[in-house]
């Protein structure tokens, strides 16, 4: 199947006892036994849950992975990857990552005796000085967030497999839609599937794909023992966000690639970081991993002011101005003081988070109204 049909189809099938087209969201705790250990497959629903078996199925699918295993949070499914370690394993992760993934690994994780390594990832080179015999996991994300910067996957996956270190992947910003990391020598794909895979603003859940069979048996049991599992109605949402993925990426590619654009010509700003551009730092690794570019984009500001980066945000009208991303309707946000707050600001500033960037989603909706809406705000400052 190409990807447009296995969005659709893969991993769901019509209800077997009443021939549902959609999946029937199986709300329910628990299953009735014929004996002690005398049933269908499904026990428990923090364990298993049919809904949830259909979108995992999906989502491994999409990956081009064996495994899928959904989580209540995207931080849910970093926490049970890092539950993967032992106290005194270390692990290296881009120093340009989601503030809540730096903040659970520096706040909680590390209180365990796991080390952790932010490093600048646009070589390998600069990664293969930080790797030691403790070395257990490589993180990265690409495009990082908010800078969209890029990581050559196979590069790290080669490195990783080289040293027997495990190596993960945020896909979360591409989408299996634009890259598969699994493909390229990943262990591991993690997605924030509130964003983009829901698309639709209307849940919070995570999900981890992976081939190898033993590290998919030993994260659904830290998936079942921990039990940060999604319930069945999200379950429900994101497999009916799904069948719309392809249709809704190409058109946040488009509309991504409009504004940031329109944004580079302006005279008010100073940088737009958008992986699209033959000048973006390591463009060339994302035209051989990506299939387009994305809907993210950051920018700066002449000046480099907080009050003119707050007066535009607090006057776009499209872009709604919240947390997250990846839904059909456009958002901006200010990572300084909102997503990346938890980051100290020398080390945000180390990779050029300062204070006026601002990020955006760009949505699904006419472009001309997003660009008027961005003129106008603009215009304010």
């Amino acid at each position: 199947m190409k990807f447009g049909t296995k969005a659709i189809h893969a991993g769901v099938e019509p209800d077997p006892t009443t021939g549902a087209i959609m999946t029937p969201i199986y709300q329910t705790s628990t299953y009735v036994q014929t004996t002690p250990g005398g049933h269908k497959g499904y026990e428990y629903s923090r364990t298993h849950n049919p809904t949830r078996t259909a979108l995992q199925n999906n989502l491994a699918a999409l990956e081009n992975g064996k495994h899928g295993l959904c989580f209540s949070s995207g931080l849910g499914a970093i926490d049970a990857i890092i539950k993967l370690l032992n106290p005194g394993d270390e692990v290296i992760s881009t120093n340009d990552l989601y503030g809540g993934s730096y903040r659970i690994f520096t706040k909680v994780f590390e209180r365990y005796g796991i080390k952790f390594h932010f490093v600048s990832m646009d070589n390998t080179e600069n990664i293969a000085a930080h790797i030691n015999a403790n070395t257990k996991l490589i993180w990265a994300e690409t495009p990082t967030n908010p800078m969209m910067n890029i990581i050559d996957i196979q590069a790290v996956g080669d490195l990783a497999k080289k040293h027997g270190i495990l190596f993960g992947v945020d896909n979360t910003f591409a989408t299996p839609f634009l890259q598969n990391p699994l493909d390229m020598g990943a262990d591991l794909v993690m997605h924030s599937v509130t964003k983009y895979l829901g698309g639709h603003s209307d849940v919070v859940m995570g999900a981890i794909v992976v081939n190898d069979d033993k590290l998919a048996e030993q994260l659904a049991f830290i998936q079942n023992a921990c039990g940060a599992t999604p319930g069945p109605q999200d379950c429900f949402l994101v497999l009916r966000g799904i069948k719309t993925l392809h249709i809704r990426m190409e058109r946040h590619c488009q509309n991504g690639k409009t504004i940031a654009a329109y944004l580079k010509n302006h005279p008010k700003v100073e940088k737009v970081y958008w992986p699209g551009f033959e000048d973006h730092p390591n463009h060339h690794i994302a035209k051989k991993q990506m299939r387009d570019f994305g809907g993210m984009i950051s920018f700066t500001l002449i000046g480099n002011k907080i009050e003119d980066a707050i007066t535009i945000l607090e006057n776009l009208h499209y872009f709604a101005l919240a947390e997250s991303l990846g839904g059909v309707e456009s958002l901006c946000g200010h990572p300084a003081s909102m997503t990346h707050a938890s980051i100290p600001k020398e080390e945000r500033e180390k990779v050029g988070l300062v204070d006026s960037l601002i990020r955006l989603s760009v949505g699904i909706e006419d472009v001309d109204d997003l660009k008027k809406d961005i003129a106008a705000a603009l215009e304010l400052i």
